[in-house]
C-alpha cells in the first residue's frame, strides 16, 4: 500500500543532476572515473548520470554493469533459482575511481555483493557509492558518498523506485509492506 511519494519525475531529475555535479567536484572532473550500475535499477540510473556528466564535462565516462545474483549472501537460501544477468565491464578497473550506482541503499548487503563482484574483475584505485535513496537500517558498515534522497523508514516500510526504462513513470514512493 502506497503511503506517500518521495520523488516525482522532476525530483529524480533534480537529485541526479546534483549527484552528477558532486561527482565532478569531488573527482576534479570525470577523466579518471567509470560508472558501474548494479543491475537493474542502478544501471538505469548510471546511464542517466553518464549523460549528465557528459553534458557537464564534455566527456562521457566509461559505463559498466554488475550483476550480484551469485554474490548475494542469501543466494541459496532466499533465492531458490537465482536469475543471473551479465556483468559487463568493458574497461579496465585498474587505476580508475569506480562510482558504483544503485537505486536504494538499505542493509548494505547488495553493495557488499557488488564490491565482491567488482574485485573479481580487478583492483580499482577507489570505489565511491551513489544511491538515489538511502533508507537506513544498515546491517553492514557501508555508507553512500552521494545520496539523492535520505529518509528514515521503519522495517515495515519499503521504498519502490519506478523508472521510465521499466515502462513506468519516474517516481519513488514509500510503501507499507503487506505481509502475505
Amino acid at each position: 500500500m502506497e503511503r506517500r511519494e518521495l520523488l516525482d519525475e522532476a525530483g529524480i531529475a533534480r537529485v541526479l543532476r546534483r549527484i552528477a555535479h558532486e561527482i565532478v567536484e569531488r573527482n576534479a572532473g570525470v577523466s579518471e572515473i567509470a560508472l558501474v550500475g548494479i543491475r537493474t535499477g542502478g544501471l538505469f540510473l548510471a546511464e542517466r548520470l553518464r549523460r549528465l556528466l557528459k553534458d557537464a564535462e564534455g566527456v562521457e565516462p566509461p559505463l559498466g554493469a554488475v550483476d550480484i545474483a551469485l554474490y548475494r549472501d542469501d543466494v541459496f537460501v532466499g533465492l531458490p533459482r537465482p536469475e543471473v544477468g551479465p556483468t559487463e565491464l568493458p574497461f579496465s578497473l585498474s587505476g580508475k575511481t569506480i562510482v558504483l550506482v544503485d537505486d536504494v541503499l538499505y542493509t548494505g548487503r547488495t553493495v557488499r555483493a557488488a564490491l565482491d563482484a567488482l574485485m573479481d574483475f580487478g583492483r580499482p584505485r577507489a570505489v565511491q557509492l551513489a544511491v538515489l535513496v538511502d533508507r537506513g537500517h544498515r546491517e553492514l558498515p557501508i555508507q553512500a558518498d552521494y545520496v539523492g534522497h535520505k529518509i528514515d523508514t521503519t522495517r515495515k516500510e519499503s521504498v519502490r523506485v519506478m523508472l521510465r526504462e521499466r515502462g513506468e513513470p519516474d517516481r519513488v514512493v514509500l510503501r507499507e509492506r503487506v505481509d502475505p
